[in-house]
């Protein structure tokens, strides 16, 4: 790739991001981007006791939250998926994944009862009706649990984006697999086996623009007990719909490229559209969205969009209409 510089911040956003580039950052470029990280984790983390989230999730009246300017284009990308897929891609789903027993401290169990409240199906909150937004400031009457996994790694990389590009003329962001890229060379990329992996099922060689891949295979769990046993949630893993709040089954893997001239967040995008593809097709996220994309299901059945910068290593593929 010829990038001789790399710079690591260890452990940001629970992954660590990795950022290469073909000069060194400097101090005040490097300093500027460690303390967006720190500012990032501290409004937008559920995991942190002292985040916005937090305070939301513990105010028994609601109230008015007040998160930084740039969070406006995120809560955009919130809306704007929301709406795409109905309903099923939504921030709301924190309670869902407390109640799973993936809350900010993990027990990896269900909570008593949990199947009687889990999603909108049972009356929890949700993005669309129980939130108010006036740009980055949400609004609430009752306490909200939210979860910005879906978006926010993604968001975030284009805001470090933001502060390379006056500066580098190239570099790679790499925040556990969220990526963006501007290179004089395609980068070639891995897509990783969601079955085993330390194997690969494709490759993809892109020189710029932004890459997202979404699978549960890294963050599941097993619930051995009989409350879960009857609810028929003893596999459980992060990816929710967030209609029913369980775990969604049809999709393993999907992988997105979305590049920057059509999308002012194209990282962030990525991210949540990876996410949207286990909730609903290609062919609706297409209409509203520019992106690429390959997809593989549970039966292990590959599809990859005609524009998509890779391809799996097997000529049986489908092809959405994306």
């Amino acid at each position: 790739m010829g990038l001789p510089c790399l710079t690591a911040f260890p452990g940001a956003v629970g992954t660590g991001i990795i950022i290469s580039t073909n000069r060194p950052l400097g101090v005040r470029l490097h300093d500027a981007i460690a303390d967006l990280i720190k500012d990032y984790e501290r409004a937008l983390s559920r995991f942190r006791q002292d985040a916005i989230p937090a305070q939301m999730a513990q105010a028994t009246h609601g109230g008015r939250f007040v998160f930084p300017d740039y969070c406006q284009g995120l809560f955009d990308l919130y809306d704007r998926l929301y709406s795409a897929t109905n309903g099923a891609l939504d921030p709301m789903v924190g309670e869902d994944l407390t109640r799973l027993g993936y809350g900010r401290q993990p027990t990896f169990r269900l909570q008593a009862g949990a199947a009687g409240h889990l999603g909108r199906i049972h009356g929890r909150p949700t993005w669309g009706d129980d939130l108010r937004r006036q740009g980055a400031v949400l609004m609430t009457v009752g306490p909200v649990s939210l979860d910005f996994g879906a978006v926010g790694k993604g968001y975030l990389v284009d805001l470090i984006a933001d502060l390379l590009e006056p500066r580098v003329e190239e570099y790679l962001i790499d925040a556990g697999g969220d990526m963006r890229m501007r290179t004089s060379r395609p980068v070639s990329i891995a897509m990783e086996d969601p079955g085993d992996l330390s194997a690969g099922v494709g490759r993809i060689e892109l020189p710029h623009g932004s890459l997202c891949a979404s699978a549960p295979s890294r963050r599941h769990w097993t619930d051995r007990s009989e409350d879960a046993a009857a609810a028929g949630l003893t596999a459980l893993h992060h990816i929710l719909d967030a209609i029913d709040g369980r775990p969604v089954d049809r999709v393993l893997a999907s992988w997105v490229v979305a590049g920057e001239k059509d999308n002012e967040h194209p990282t962030g995008l990525a991210d949540g559209l990876a996410t949207a593809l286990f909730l609903v097709p290609p062919d609706a996220l297409a209409a509203r969205f520019s992106f690429s994309c390959a997809l593989m299901y549970a039966d292990r059945q590959a599809v990859i969009s005609d524009e998509f910068p890779g391809r799996f290593f097997t000529d049986s593929n489908n092809h959405p209409s994306t």
